[in-house]
């Protein structure tokens, strides 16, 4: 019998998963991991949730150690051995131990690389300063958690708005810091469009983050125990510390240095047997070259859960299989804040890069849906948008919403995985009970709105689109803005320049529309404003289309001129007499739970409660829609009520 060698070159996620799945495949092959640090196994994805102490104890990062893996696995992992060269024809590798200062050669049957990817650092004057820190490994975290213990800092600066970028922006937050986000393109979590993206800015605002966009870093200039930070615009932000998070990049140096096939960005090229140019020699993970499943061009996707099942089809294959990686799509998902936003296939952005146009090329669609059935307590709001062809083939999907996002991207991923249309989503049976959804589930709404804009039965326009429109004054002339909310809610918002009639009178006031002219009803969410597009459209009018998304959705996109965070900050600040006042009535206080009630519900439950209200009574109100902070200010100016906090 043959004993096959096999050597693996790095550690964590492919690495140590191809080691332990070669060896419950073949239990006496010989494998050695070479990891150049003293880590493998480790849940780097939990490092920012560690810092934050969402994750109290070091320990729990920890998957597994070189000790557990030779005394459960037979495995000889080989910490501070840094692979430095690859012999391809020697079939060697030359080794440098780092704890002895030996070098040495090591021979093997099978070469695995999963060297991973590295944060980018980019030659900005002053960055290696001691207080500037990237977050990639436990030594990483542990300089990190050090630093904040020993030097109590009070602010900090997080440069880049990625996935780690965020989730450190929130767990300093959690660990007391005031926190500013810089981000040089115009939006945070690049696999979002910009209007999803909207949404995770406006709550970043609301968390007291300062957020800015589109400004890189120009200089890093230290002054004393701080740090001026120097923005290509000019702007200076002062920081005690701050975390790079810019990008990163494949570590594929011993590839290329061996001459192994790389692409344009440095990934190593793999055939769908994941074997590299090289023969014996393969790679997994962050480092290589993947088909992006929807459009089957070649891409890089560097993601935990595609490295792990590539090390499983690895490992299969080193013992004689032939398993296909068939590629990824690039689901994904974050928490920001008191948000989840969650991605699957392709965004708007890449279709539009390769020339395509919506409603052309390619559908978008944009609901508002509640994570659970309404009349439950505790339901919230979820923005779901999906990108279509009008074949029905789903191209890729975000969700973004305080709970139930994940399981519906992952709904979502499945059925494009599978092959499923959007004809598909609407059949789809899922579980309902009213705790944990509604009888037609947020996902199969996608598929009855996407069929509906198939089969023409409605067209959308976003908000961007509304805005294009009402800055043109001969545009304005040819379209009618309609709003169908209730009194009570045009009280707290309405766009500029609309008109008025209110769902329930719609059908008998037809006759004050133009026929000739494009109707676009909106209505909070979406729903009333289809009603009357199609009410409409039975009716002779023959241009309409709806708001995507409703005014919770347009709100959002206009964060920056509603300033949620000004106002709040404003009222919060309630002078001597407020307060006094506020003592006094503080046992004349009526609780009111809107909590699972969606925009305009909490408004309309205060303005209902308010007729009851008796002199020197004060409502508190419990909400979980995001825009009620917002809409209760508006609606107390106008009504001349007083918003106390």
């Amino acid at each position: 019998m043959i004993l096959m060698k096999t050597v693996i070159i790095g550690g964590v996620a492919g690495g140590a998963t191809t080691a332990a799945r070669l060896r419950r495949r073949d239990d006496s092959a010989e494998i050695i991991i070479m990891e150049k640090g003293a880590y493998i196994s480790y849940a780097n994805c939990g490092l920012p949730y560690y810092i934050g102490d969402t994750i109290p104890e070091r320990e729990s990062l920890l998957l597994q150690t070189p000790e557990a893996m030779k005394s459960k696995f037979n495995i000889e992992v080989r910490i501070h051995n840094e692979v430095v060269e690859i012999l391809p024809n020697d079939k060697k590798v030359r080794v440098w131990n780092h704890q002895t200062d030996e070098k040495y050669e090591e021979s093997y049957d099978n070469l695995v690389i999963a060297t991973g990817s590295s944060p980018l650092k980019p030659p900005i004057p002053g960055i290696d300063a001691d207080n500037i820190f990237q977050l990639w490994t436990i030594p990483d975290t542990d300089a990190i958690k050090n630093y904040i213990q020993t030097h109590h800092p009070k602010k900090a600066a997080v440069i880049g708005g990625g996935f780690i970028g965020l989730e450190m922006a929130e767990n300093l937050h959690a660990a007391g810091l005031s926190v500013s986000l810089i981000e040089m393109q115009n939006q945070v979590m690049a696999p979002l469009d910009l209007e999803m993206a909207n949404l995770i800015h406006e709550n970043l605002i609301m968390n007291q983050v300062e957020l800015i966009l589109e400004d890189g870093v120009k200089e890093f200039h230290q002054q004393e125990n701080k740090t001026q930070i120097e923005l290509n615009s000019g702007k200076i932000i002062e920081a005690d510390m701050i975390i790079l998070s810019i990008g990163i990049r494949p570590n594929s140096q011993l590839a290329k240095d061996a001459q192994l096939l790389l692409n344009k960005r440095g990934g190593i090229v793999v055939n769908e047997y994941l074997e590299t140019s090289q023969p014996d020699i393969y790679a997994v993970g962050d480092v290589i070259e993947v088909k992006n499943l929807i459009h089957q061009e070649p891409t890089m996707i560097p993601l935990a859960g595609p490295a792990n099942k590539q090390a499983r089809i690895l490992a299969d294959n080193l013992v004689g299989d032939h398993k296909i990686y068939k590629g990824s799509l690039g689901t994904a998902v974050a928490k920001v804040f008191d948000l989840t936003a969650a991605s699957v296939g392709l965004n708007e952005k890449q279709c539009q890069a390769t020339g395509q146009k919506r409603g052309q090329d390619y559908e978008t669609i944009i609901i508002n849906q509640k994570s659970h059935a309404g009349y439950y307590p505790g339901a919230t709001p979820l923005t779901l948008k999906m990108i279509f062809t009008r074949e029905g083939k789903i191209l890729g999907g975000q969700i973004v919403g305080v709970d139930g996002a994940d399981k519906r991207i992952d709904t979502l991923a499945s059925t494009i995985r599978l092959g499923g249309s959007i004809y598909d989503l609407a059949e789809l049976e899922l579980a309902y009970a009213p705790p944990y959804s509604s009888a037609k589930d947020p996902v199969n709404m996608l598929g009855f709105v996407a069929e509906n804009v198939i089969r023409h039965m409605v067209s959308f326009l976003y908000p961007s689109d509304i805005d294009e429109i009402m800055e043109d004054i001969d545009r304005q002339k040819e379209i009618i803005v309609l709003d169908v909310t209730e009194d009570v809610e045009r009280m707290v918002f309405a766009i500029p320049g609309s008109e008025h009639i209110p769902l329930g009178q719609l059908r008998d006031r037809m006759q004050e529309l133009d026929k000739n002219k494009w109707i676009i009803p909106y209505c909070a969410v979406g729903v009333r404003s289809y009603n009357a597009a199609r009410m409409l459209s039975a009716n002779g009018f023959e241009r309409v289309s709806v708001l995507a998304g409703g005014t919770a959705f347009y709100k959002s996109m206009h964060y920056k001129d509603r300033n949620n965070t000004a106002m709040v900050q404003q009222e919060n600040q309630m002078n001597s007499e407020d307060t006094a006042c506020a003592e006094d009535i503080s046992k004349e206080i009526r609780l009111i739970d809107c909590c699972g009630l969606q925009c305009p519900g909490p408004i309309m439950r205060v303005n209902k409660e308010m007729t009851d209200l008796k002199e020197k009574e004060m409502i508190r109100v419990k909400a979980t829609d995001m825009g009620f902070a917002a809409d209760i200010d508006a609606w107390c100016r106008r009504t001349g009520n007083t918003l106390v906090a």
